[in-house]
């Protein structure tokens, strides 16, 4: 059974202090994946405070896109040191994890359309590996180069792989209502639309909104959880919120 699991660039840094490792956060987030994953685990992570501020100076977005190869490079470099440090402690771990870099694995079309080539991560996956992939920019056909997030990542690979479940682990313990409470379940972004917000820091990838109607097209169980409950989504329970059309 393939799951798909992004662990939020909330969850990995600091996102207020600029390419800072939240570290104790992120050992918590290895140790429960070094306990419990699944044989067939995908890891994507987020930009945090790595990929976010160097997107947002060089005026990169998801919509927004740059000819601009030094720029390009840039963002992707802060990515690369953040997927380093994600994956080197996943090794310290025990987790046979090998990272795929989007830059080089995907691209969008004229449409905005995101594609991966999926058959390494496939054969990671065979060898008993896994893959980390992580927030990024990809060429795009009309604009140059524009950000990928993590959450389109999600979606993109959760379709190619078939996967059967999907988990989003933030900084939150799920969607909040108006009296911070955890909505247990959504099926239909109405249910939410008058509670979701902005990120509170620099964030070019849409924040809980873009979340929510990414899993929503997903076709498959997805859930947006919180750190402390990491380990139960892996054994296969479904904490915080979840989100099925």
């Amino acid at each position: 059974m393939t799951v798909v699991l992004k662990l939020g660039g909330s969850v990995v840094t600091r996102k207020g202090e600029p390419e800072t490792v939240d570290e104790e956060a992120l050992d918590r987030a290895v140790r429960a994946v070094a306990a419990v994953a699944p044989d067939d685990l995908v890891l994507v992570h987020g930009g945090g405070s790595f990929g976010h501020p160097a997107a947002e100076h060089h005026g990169v977005s998801r919509s927004d896109g740059t000819h601009d190869a030094v720029a390009v490079c840039d963002v992707h470099r802060a990515m690369v040191r953040l997927s380093e440090a994600v994956v080197t402690r996943l090794h310290g771990a025990g987790v046979r994890a090998l990272p795929v870099r989007p830059l080089s694995a995907g691209a969008r079309d004229a449409a905005g359309d995101l594609s991966l080539w999926p058959g390494s991560v496939e054969t990671m996956l065979a060898a008993g590996f896994t893959p980390v992939l992580h927030g990024d920019v990809v060429a795009d056909v009309d604009r140059g180069a524009t950000v990928v997030s993590g959450d389109e990542l999600v979606a993109a690979l959760s379709a190619d792989l078939s996967a059967e479940r999907v988990g989003l682990c933030s900084a939150v313990p799920g969607v909040l209502d108006d009296a911070g409470e955890v909505v247990p379940r959504i099926e239909r972004f109405e249910q939410v639309a008058d509670v979701l917000g902005g990120s509170e820091s620099t964030d070019v990838t849409g924040g809980m909104a873009a979340k929510v109607r990414t899993l929503l097209e997903l076709g498959v169980p997805a859930s947006i959880f919180g750190l402390d409950e990491l380990g139960a989504f892996l054994s296969g329970e479904t904490p915080g919120t979840l989100v099925e059309a």
